[in-house]
């Protein structure tokens, strides 16, 4: 049986994914939707900070609080984090209703808000290591040379960044996964993008 061929990944292909826009879109110039990031900004630090102590205390609001050194509270982590938080990024995946985005969406479903937020932190963690590579993605000869240039710069994200990376049993940031389905055109469903990028990082 012959496979079809895959056609090659476009850079401009990276640029629209679903996690892409959510992360552009509450980046951006509008002020109400700025203001919103820099307070997740507040709590992704705090998520960074706290993990990376040593030792470590368990991971909960509080704690982040703590990390957050009198810049957050209680009523603005549950606007980043939880079951009501707002412009979450599971909620973007799930609103935008394809099979991929469902499935990576499921893979992050937390019932701990705080490790949601720790899969956000992750995002933002990775965000400039993703930015650098999409241009050689784009370029690679294949989706099997695309994934490994994925990956490598995955590894080099969580050799910078070992805690973080290990954080939630490895799970891998959200951008990545839907990059690697993006890469395969998608026949490499979401959730065994999920699979395959947590697997690599606990090695």
């Amino acid at each position: 049986m012959t496979t079809a061929p895959i056609d090659p990944v476009t850079f401009q292909e990276f640029g629209p994914t679903v996690v892409a826009r959510w992360v552009e879109r509450l980046s951006g110039n509008m002020s109400s939707r700025r203001n919103h990031w820099q307070t997740k900004l507040i709590y992704y630090r705090a998520a960074v900070r706290l993990l990376e102590t040593v030792p470590a205390p368990k991971p909960t609001w509080r704690n982040i609080l703590t990390a957050a050194d009198g810049r957050g509270c209680r009523s603005t982590f549950y606007e980043v984090a939880g079951s009501r938080a707002r412009h979450s990024m599971v909620d973007e995946l799930i609103g935008d209703g394809s099979t991929d985005s469902i499935q990576i969406a499921l893979r992050y479903l937390r019932s701990d808000p705080v490790e949601q937020l720790i899969d956000e932190t992750k995002v933002w963690s990775f965000w400039p290591y993703r930015q650098g590579s999409t241009r050689r993605l784009a370029a690679a000869a294949g989706p099997e040379t695309a994934e490994r240039e994925l990956a490598a710069t995955l590894l080099t994200w969580a050799d910078r960044n070992p805690v973080l990376a290990a954080a939630v049993g490895h799970a891998p940031p959200a951008c990545a996964v839907e990059d690697l389905t993006v890469i395969h055109g998608g026949r490499v469903s979401g959730t065994q993008a999920e699979y395959r990028l947590r697997e690599l990082l606990a090695r």
